[in-house]
């Protein structure tokens, strides 16, 4: 079988500005070119991958809790107190009520040996960033 390796991940969004704001502003995703599709949307960098936002009315099903069972994609860093500390200056909180769309939910150790935090984005998609080794 041929080699794989991932090229993107697609995201369903409702508002573009807003999400892209998130990716940007916190992660630092930088802008690429994108065709003329005939659906809003933007394409990013992520190293040498590529995270695509795609604008659909009904992005996402979700409500509620954070669900780190739930659907979701896993940015790797390598200084995971910088990505909190990033998180925790745009108004995201390890304390905020479970329901709060800015909450932290944190796994510092915990079954997959190596820290974890969940976010959700603007449409509550599921956001993982991990300090797993490369």
């Amino acid at each position: 079988m041929p080699s794989l390796m991932l090229h993107h991940v697609s995201i369903p969004i409702t508002n573009i500005d807003r999400s892209l704001a998130f990716y940007r502003d916190i992660f630092e995703l930088q802008p690429l070119p994108r065709p003329n599709f005939p659906i809003g949307g933007a394409w990013l960098a992520c190293g040498d991958r590529q995270v695509h936002l795609v604008e659909h009315a009904d992005a996402t099903f979700r409500n509620g809790d954070i669900d780190n069972n739930d659907i979701h994609f896993a940015f790797r860093t390598d200084d995971f107190d910088a990505v909190v500390a990033k998180l925790e200056a745009h108004g995201f909180s390890q304390t905020a009520p479970n329901d709060d769309p800015r909450r932290i939910m944190m796994k510092r150790t915990g079954a997959a040996g190596f820290a974890q935090l969940y976010v959700l984005d603007p449409d509550r998609n599921v956001v993982e960033v991990n300090a797993a080794a490369v």
